[in-house]
């Protein structure tokens, strides 16, 4: 039996603990939820009421009606250009704040957005035109078509759409910076009251006014100009409508709502006129002042508070924070969850005009009171769970006893040197730490072998060096008794070759580093993958006449995300890989196909044959089943090929394979199918 089992076994038995105490507790919880729901269908009745009486006579705004929403402030705006402490102003999550209009459905046509606030007393304005180069006003050429805003706007009576603006203003200015309204007449004259300022931004400009708070039931509309041409704006027959919370209904609903409760009126079209709550009774307490005691009632009451709720009817999602609400997305009555997570019992009712109030109530105080009964289930069963923790610590006590084995195990078979001194005995246990161990095990047979690797290396590396450095140092001493002219440049050349040999070995030693190195600073592209592997072997064929080298796959057509110079540097060395084990006039193929959902890109090549059992990866660093002394190869070729492909997000392999009856060797880079 698994070690995962047995815990689970383990834990099991706990549950028979409180099993009793939670079916009692969800009964409770499903009598209390009747009953608040009875009372929060009478309390919403008479709220109802009360907003009614309040708005009557204020005519509804319906569903087409176009309106300009003014958002309450909750701190001051500094008025100076930039929105920076306007909410959401760069924030994607909060982007719904923003308001805009479209004259036409071109995407590339200029666009309008903006933002309303209010402080009781100002109508602030923050608007943003998009995709559109700022044309500032000339004092010294009036005439010359500039960047207009124009702003209207009707007091009193809603109904009248069709009658001229009673106000009308335009704000125009030479350079960024502080901004005044004129009036829009043939004289202009400033107007004071109305100011802000004009700002470039990225993409067209922006700015930001302060003016008088428009009266109730007002219109107030707005619009871009340049010249006679109209850019973008709202509409001006009729205007929108300006709309926002009444601070006056809200005080009013308030003080008949009781802790935990909270309420909303909304418009036929969805709008947010009104929204208070009354916050639970009671903050909680410091955790630095609970006793032991009082943080185990808590955390048993927030588990239990999860439980219930597992078990409660699905509840339906209600938008909070949002100055729109569609009537499709409430129910009448019944569950809601808000978007922190926290559900509450919702009943909806008709107001005058067409609106609809929302009455919630919270469900944490009704949670709180059924977990009081924890406290008698946790008492009962105090003896029950003392035993249990007996019994579950003397299992943890065998399981550390079996770990802290397995680390001296580890342990011994490296010495202070780091050397690998042995292996781990077998594992006797087949759970996961009997896995472990057979890991460990595996591990370090596989360290043994890479460090005998590594401290043949520095022979390795002695021989490779012997014979070049040999030739350099023969050729300048018979420079030193050579007579004639031909003996001193034969002499050269072969001092040269030895020089030329030991810089391509240093090279090859340093590739793999440098190649890493670059991956930070290589540059993605799409690119045809079978475009490059075609060009590359025919690239290949025509330098080497001593194999026949051939490509088989599509010429075209297979789209890749990377870097083509890699993919062509993977290549060659997979290419050279095989010229060096492929007898002369030998095959060498360079095949790309695709195999479900990724393509494979193989290097066959005639001749040769990897060992059965290879001690190494091929694919690691310096590893290499070269044999012979007159290449002194030192196993980094194969691991820049796994490191471009990994580059990729690829993988490589290497085996051995038949091909028309001829022996060989298959390397394969398997990568994922872009779509």
């Amino acid at each position: 039996m698994t070690l995962k089992r047995q815990l689970l076994i383990a834990s099991l038995l706990t549950l028979i603990i409180p099993w009793a105490g939670l079916q009692f507790v969800l009964e409770l919880d499903k009598a209390l939820r009747q009953q608040a729901m009875q009372q929060l269908q009478s309390q919403a009745t008479r709220l109802a009421e009360l907003a009614g009486d309040r708005l009557l006579g204020v005519p509804a705004v319906t569903a087409d009606t176009p309106v300009l929403y003014i958002e309450s402030l909750r701190q001051p705006i500094h008025l100076d250009g930039y929105g920076d402490d306007w909410p959401g102003y760069d924030d994607e999550d909060q982007a719904h704040l923003w308001q805009s209009a479209a004259d036409t459905p071109d995407n590339n046509a200029p666009t309008l957005r903006w933002q309303a606030a209010a402080d009781g007393q100002h109508l602030f304005l923050l608007i943003r035109l998009h995709r559109h180069r700022p044309v500032f006003y000339d004092p010294a050429r009036p005439d010359q078509p500039h960047d207009l805003l124009k702003l209207w706007q009707h007091n009193g009576d809603p109904t009248l759409d069709q009658t001229p603006p009673q106000q009308r203003w335009f704000i125009r200015t030479s350079a960024p910076g502080q901004v005044y309204a004129q009036t829009d007449q043939r004289r202009p004259r400033p107007d004071y009251r109305i100011s802000g300022f004009w700002r470039p931004v990225e993409g067209g400009w922006q700015v930001e006014l302060q003016l008088p708070l428009p009266a109730a039931n007002a219109r107030f509309g707005f619009a871009v100009f340049q010249g006679e041409t109209r850019l973008a704006g709202t509409a001006e027959s009729p205007p929108p409508l300006v709309v926002g919370r009444q601070p006056e209904l809200e005080r009013r609903l308030a003080p008949y709502l009781n802790p935990g409760q909270h309420v909303r009126v909304v418009e036929p079209g969805g709008w947010l006129i009104a929204e208070t709550g009354r916050p639970v009774a009671g903050a909680r307490p410091d955790f630095d002042t609970l006793s032991p005691l009082q943080i185990l009632e808590q955390a048993s009451l927030n588990a239990l508070r999860g439980l219930v709720q597992l078990y409660q009817p699905a509840p339906q999602t209600l938008a909070t924070g949002e100055r729109r609400l569609t009537p499709q997305s409430w129910p009448d009555q019944g569950l809601v969850r808000h978007g922190n997570g926290s559900r509450w019992l919702l009943v909806s009712k008709p107001v005058f005009g067409g609106r609809a109030l929302l009455l919630e109530q919270s469900l944490d105080q009704l949670l709180t009171l059924s977990g009081t009964t924890l406290g008698a289930v946790i008492a009962r069963s105090t003896l029950i769970i003392v035993g249990l923790t007996l019994v579950l610590l003397g299992y943890a006590s065998w399981l550390s006893w079996r770990i802290t084995r397995l680390q001296k195990l580890v342990n011994r078979t490296v010495d202070e040197d780091g050397r690998i001194t042995g292996l781990l005995p077998p594992a006797r246990s087949h759970d996961e730490l009997g896995q472990l161990q057979q890991q460990f095990s595996h591990m370090v047979a596989r360290l043994q072998g890479y460090n005998r690797y590594l401290e043949s290396f520095s022979r390795r590396l002695s021989h490779e060096l012997k014979t070049p450095v040999a030739i350099v140092r023969s050729s300048l001493e018979n420079l030193a008794h050579s007579q004639n002219q031909a003996e001193r440049e034969q002499y050269l050349a072969r001092a040269s070759a030895a020089t030329e040999r030991l810089r391509q070995i240093l090279h090859g030693m340093s590739e793999a580093a440098r190649l890493e190195q670059s991956f930070d600073h290589a540059d993605k592209e799409t690119f045809d993958l079978a475009d490059v592997a075609a060009q590359a072997t025919a690239a290949y064929q025509a330098l080497d006449d001593q194999h026949r080298l051939e490509y088989r796959g599509p010429e075209t057509g297979v789209p890749m995300t990377g870097s083509p110079e890699l993919m062509v540097q993977m290549l060659d060395k997979l290419v050279d890989n095989a010229r060096d084990f492929t007898p002369a006039q030998g095959r060498i193929e360079v095949a790309l196909a695709l195999d479900g959902d990724r393509w494979v890109l193989s290097v066959f090549n005639e001749g040769s044959r990897l060992p059965a059992h290879p001690a190494t990866d091929l694919f690691d660093a310096f590893v290499s089943h070269r044999e012979g002394s007159g290449e002194g190869h030192l196993g980094q070729g194969l691991l820049i090929v796994r490191l471009i492909a990994e580059f990729h997000g690829a993988r490589v392999e290497a085996d051995n394979e038949s091909r028309n009856g001829i022996d060989g060797v298959c390397f394969r880079v398997i990568i994922p199918a872009t779509p």
